[in-house]
């Protein structure tokens, strides 16, 4: 995987497009980076100049990637909490990413999936069966249990 070193001019104008492109964060665009076959150097150089030149803003790049998976794939808070971790996004980016999340469609969108889900357990007899696979079905989405229970209690 190690490739010979392309230069950073050649670096610069590759890994611009690389950003560009989409939202990236800082570790992605750092493996990028590496990939070129660049020193710890270069790659710290090339990496502020990307943030200087605003090709590379992790706080845009959290409200992106959360709102992009709450609105596409519908995940919960925790889930999309969760995957920012582990692209290690500062704290403080991830709250605001968090907080740009509208209450209100959060909301109808737990509804929304609620509803769907039940729909396709009608043929359950068991209603403490139903409710378990419904709670399941939220938490693996990402929704908070204090949320899932007051759906689970309308049932």
């Amino acid at each position: 995987m190690f490739q010979k070193n392309i230069g950073t001019e050649k670096a610069w104008q590759k890994i611009k497009h690389y950003c560009a492109y989409q939202e990236r964060n800082h570790t992605e665009t750092k493996e990028k980076l590496y990939s070129f076959g660049l020193y710890k150097q270069e790659v710290e150089e090339l990496m502020s100049r990307l943030i200087g030149e605003n090709y590379l803003n992790e706080e845009r790049y959290a409200i992106a990637f959360a709102g992009g998976k709450f609105r596409m794939k519908q995940w919960g808070r925790v889930k999309i909490k969760y995957e920012l971790q582990q692209k290690r996004v500062s704290t403080y980016c991830i709250k605001k990413a968090m907080s740009a999340i509208e209450e209100k469609d959060y909301e109808d969108s737990l509804q929304r999936l609620a509803k769907a889900k039940l729909a396709t357990l009608k043929t359950e007899k068991n209603i403490y069966i139903t409710k378990t696979k419904l709670r399941n079905y939220l938490m693996q989405k990402g929704y908070e249990p204090a949320l899932i229970a007051p759906i689970l209690n309308v049932l």
